[in-house]
């Protein structure tokens, strides 16, 4: 038979990983039928199956197994000789991917990602924004983006400088028919919309004055996993919110909103992008972390 490609190689690593073959061709930019075929057709050079196909699931074989255990750390090594390769270019080129937290890509689109690919026009990047936290590692992410708290300790992180703050906000409507919370314990008495972490555990509202944290698990009418939604159920004045402060200035501005228990939620340390402690950089990489840095330090004076 004819050696296998580097290509072959990586589409089997990447079904593996992504679980499905709809989504490893979104993440190999092909279509599934052009991956159903060439996989088929290795599976056809090799004299083996390497998966269990049925119309709701894809699982490994034993053969699969065995080629994606013993094929992966030499594929990576290979990778990472290429990507030194690369980083000899003076141009940047190619894809960087990252995974960030919906508010945090917002953060970070127009001042880091857009600047980088008006400076460097033979970029690409591929973001992807989800709730939940993965291992940028192992789901094929170059960077991530999450608040510094989040950051996994095996991870080199790069402070975006900036730190974020929490707000209490309640609708003029909601106020005016409950009265307002004067201490985080006053939350008690109020419907709050409660917030379900990536986990599946419900969110504790922190809180912290001179030093003494207080954490407040309040209760409400409804439980909500994403940001925007929470935002949209305070303003129609069902209850009382937590969110990112970022998110919800202009509908403060904008009489909408009220905040709430201001002296209560200090600012906490701020976004970081992250990535693995790799030798070898791309040139592309470099210029993105570059760019970082240099937006952190303006943020700072």
């Amino acid at each position: 038979m004819e050696q296998a490609s580097l290509k072959e190689l990586n589409a089997v690593i990447t079904i593996a990983r992504r679980g499905t073959f709809r989504a490893a061709a979104v993440e190999l930019e092909m279509s599934t039928t052009a991956l159903s075929h060439m996989i088929a057709k290795f599976e056809a050079g090799l004299g083996v199956r390497l998966f269990n196909r049925t119309t709701r699931s894809v699982s490994l074989t034993d053969a699969g197994r065995l080629l994606v255990d013993e094929v992966t750390p030499s594929l990576h090594d290979i990778c990472e000789t290429l990507t030194a390769v690369r980083s000899q270019r003076e141009t940047p080129s190619g894809t960087i991917r990252i995974n960030a937290a919906p508010f945090a890509a917002r953060a970070i689109i127009s001042p880091i990602v857009l600047e980088f690919l008006r400076r460097y026009p033979d970029m690409h990047i591929d973001l992807v924004t989800e709730g939940k936290m993965v291992d940028i590692v192992k789901d094929g992410f170059d960077l991530g983006a999450r608040v510094a708290s989040l950051v996994p300790t095996d991870m080199i992180a790069v402070s975006l400088g900036r730190p974020h703050r929490h707000a209490i906000i309640a609708s003029p409507d909601y106020l005016e028919r409950h009265g307002r919370p004067v201490v985080p314990t006053d939350l008690l008495a109020h419907q709050c919309i409660r917030v379900r972490l990536p986990d599946g555990s419900l969110f504790q509202w922190r809180f912290e004055k001179d030093g003494e944290p207080v954490h407040i698990n309040v209760q409400g009418p409804i439980t909500l996993d994403e940001a925007s939604l929470v935002k949209a159920t305070v303003v129609e004045g069902l209850g009382i919110g937590y969110v990112i402060e970022q998110d919800i200035l202009p509908h403060i501005t904008a009489g909408r909103l009220i905040r709430l228990l201001e002296d209560w939620t200090p600012p906490s340390p701020g976004l970081c992008l992250y990535y693995p402690g790799r030798r070898n950089l791309s040139a592309g990489m470099k210029a993105f972390l570059e760019l970082a840095r240099d937006f952190a330090r303006r943020q700072q004076t």
